[in-house]
């Protein structure tokens, strides 16, 4: 089973979803923006992503900037931003139980597979 955490607003994850629906992926959808991961699935997501907090987080978004935050906050401070600020979620992102992904581009989501 696949988790992807979804906008529906976001091009970028309505062509993430259309690859794994179009390939037939067991798929479960979490409008993230709606049902907001907390602080421990954050940080199990990051852990199966690898990398750095920041690289699973959107720092161009205005809300970003408007909370101080630079690429150099601290890993706590940017979960902490995230669950309070889902908007800063990079997207898409799937998930299985021992990986994840970022859809960035779209198609690295059929890595998952």
């Amino acid at each position: 089973m696949i988790t992807l955490w979804h906008n529906p607003r976001c091009s970028k994850s309505r062509a993430a979803l259309a690859l794994l629906q179009e390939a037939g992926a067991p798929l479960s959808l979490r409008r993230y923006l709606e049902d907001t991961p907390d602080l421990a699935e954050l940080r199990r997501v990051q852990a199966l992503l690898g990398g750095d907090v920041i690289d699973m987080m959107r720092p161009g978004e205005a809300r970003f900037k408007e909370l101080g935050l630079t690429r150099d906050s601290d890993a706590e401070t940017l979960l902490a931003a995230m669950v309070d600020n889902p908007i800063l979620i990079e997207r898409p992102i799937a998930i299985t139980t021992t990986r994840a992904v970022l859809g960035r581009p779209p198609e690295q989501v059929l890595d998952l597979l």
